[in-house]
């Protein structure tokens, strides 16, 4: 199962692509770590940051787009673009997208800890959040 975990931070998603087969993970390499949304008012643009989803989901059979959640009010509250960027990974054809609270990824982390010093991973600094979540997806 190969998925792609999403961090969504002001208009721009930043992925980690975490595959597991046979109990073993895998960290594919992919052609983008950083997807912005230029104008998220412009339709065409909207329209463009989902297909660009859709063709990695393709290219790299992504089974599921794994993004952490952002509460919708408070001090820690996400931005309208994020959530617009959110929606459209939803709205995607073809590909699951799935929403894991804070306490779910902290649940399965005291579970099963990442097995790995992130920094041997061979990601970049700011994919950490990505990584966390891909692995708290796929961690049984």
């Amino acid at each position: 199962m190969r998925v792609c975990g999403v961090e969504m931070k002001g208009s721009e998603a930043i992925l980690c692509l975490l595959a597991i087969d046979s109990g073993l993970f895998d960290i594919p390499d992919c052609r983008t770590v950083r997807l912005p949304l230029l104008k998220d008012q412009d339709s065409e643009q909207m329209k463009k940051f989902q297909f660009v989803f859709a063709k990695l989901a393709e290219d790299y059979k992504i089974d599921t787009f794994v993004i952490r959640e952002r509460p919708q009010k408070g001090k820690f509250a996400g931005g309208a673009v994020g959530f617009k960027m959110e929606a459209a990974l939803q709205l995607l054809p073809n590909v699951k997208t799935e929403i894991l609270t804070s306490s779910f990824i902290k649940e399965k982390l005291a579970r099963h800890p990442v097995p790995i010093v992130f920094k041997e991973t061979g990601l970049k600094g700011f994919q950490e959040t990505a990584f966390i979540t891909a692995y708290a997806y796929l961690a049984k």
